[in-house]
């Protein structure tokens, strides 16, 4: 398993993304579980899943500096915290890549997608037309903006952690000129309850990753 980018946002928060190329036993050779831990990797299909779950706990160790177990359970909504540590906690994967977020500053969401085409087919099912209106229309930047939306809005839900949350009612996001490495603005309701977020975002090799922090 190699670290493959470490980034510090503030001195409360910092996320980290891992490249997995360890075998599911190397991986599980490098964790403490519980019993509910191991029946839940049990239940799981083999394959990326499982990876993907014990990668992100194998990355979770290595930013918290300890070899002692952790307990990071989910919430009702599936939302994993740290009962144990001050931190708030996000977990994401895609493919080969694992990525962890901790802070102290407020909740916190990552998302990491790798970049494909299928995102302009599913584009009216995540965005208003009052967004998608700012969306550059060249076919190459088209993709990476529509990611960067994507993640952005997944980083949020991931942030808030409600279910039920929508995607095109609840999220919209101001416009912005993309560029390889950014922030945009997010305006986010529910329950009649307005906020904004700033939400940044950025293209990692052929992947596109967004975070947020409360």
């Amino acid at each position: 398993m190699a670290l493959v980018y470490l980034r510090e946002l503030n001195p409360k928060t910092k996320f980290a993304i891992w490249k997995i190329e360890e075998s599911a036993e190397e991986l599980l050779g490098k964790l403490q579980l519980d019993d509910a831990e191991k029946l839940k990797l049990q239940q799981m299909s083999k394959g990326k899943r499982t990876l993907h779950w014990m990668a992100t706990r194998v990355l979770l160790r290595y930013l918290l500096q300890t070899d002692q177990y952790i307990h990071c359970p989910s919430d009702n909504n599936g939302k994993p915290y740290l009962p144990d540590y001050p931190y708030k906690l996000s977990l994401t994967h895609s493919f080969e890549y694992a990525g962890v977020m901790l802070s102290t500053q407020g909740e916190c969401g990552i998302d990491l997608e790798i970049v494909k085409n299928k995102v302009v087919r599913i584009k009216n099912k995540f965005l208003k037309d009052e967004e998608l209106a700012f969306i550059n229309p060249d076919p190459e930047i088209e993709i990476l903006q529509l990611y960067a939306c994507w993640c952005a809005k997944e980083a949020v839900y991931k942030l808030q952690g409600n279910k039920g949350v929508s995607f095109l009612e609840d999220m919209t996001i101001r416009p912005f000129t993309y560029k390889p490495q950014g922030v945009m603005y997010l305006d986010f309701t529910k329950d009649g309850i307005s906020t904004t977020l700033e939400v940044y975002y950025e293209q990692f090799q052929n992947y596109m990753l967004g975070y947020a922090v409360e």
